[in-house]
């Protein structure tokens, strides 16, 4: 039964960890002990793809926890956001927000969500998915109100926005995985598990 299966999420993401609860399943949370910045840029000076680097970080995440909590089923996961041939990070401020949005408006950008899983330091699966999203052409105003309501909270989002949140305003369309933009491939992953041979861990 998929709902015996516990695991752990290695995630500090709040959105990853809402999408997985509201499916019923029983898992913990656990903050992954590495550096995911460092091995990003030494990613990037390699001109490593997009979707290879959202994999390798859920990689990293997994793995980190794993040597941890041997004997114990851990999901990694990573988001990416590219546009215009570049990776964007996570905005500092909301000076740095609007600059993004500003970016992004008008235009489609790729988002690629990443699941890792790792069981005694081994990489039972893995699955990367890709979603486009087009933000709508907004004007100065728009930016400025749109941040006003939205305030810090969107600082913990790569892209500056929260679709199940205030972010769907701003949103014009998108083509894939609805939650693949919240930052988390759910249903690959609810394969995997009504799939795994792994049994349910106490």
């Amino acid at each position: 039964m998929i709902f015996n299966t516990r695991f752990v999420l290695a995630s500090t993401s709040k959105s990853r960890y809402s999408i997985l609860k509201n499916t019923g399943l029983s898992f913990s949370k656990h903050t992954p002990p590495c550096d995911e910045e460092e091995l990003k840029k030494e990613l990037l000076i390699k001109r490593t793809n997009p979707k290879k680097i959202s994999l390798e970080l859920a990689r990293l995440k997994a793995f980190s926890v794993s040597e941890k909590m041997k004997k114990k089923i851990i999901v990694g996961s990573d988001t990416v956001i590219f546009i215009n041939k570049e990776i964007l990070n996570k905005a500092k401020n909301l000076k740095e927000a609007k600059n993004k949005i500003k970016l992004m408006a008008g235009k489609k950008h790729s988002i690629y969500s990443s699941a890792s899983v790792f069981y005694n330091k081994r990489e039972v699966w893995n699955q990367t998915q890709k979603t486009t999203v087009k933000i709508r052409k907004l004007t100065e105003q728009e930016i400025n109100l749109y941040l006003l309501k939205a305030g810090n909270k969107i600082l913990s989002s790569v892209g500056c926005y929260q679709i199940e949140m205030g972010g769907a305003n701003i949103i014009e369309n998108i083509k894939g995985d609805y939650f693949n933009v919240m930052g988390f491939p759910l249903f690959p992953f609810l394969n995997f598990l009504k799939k795994t041979g792994i049994k349910k861990q106490k």
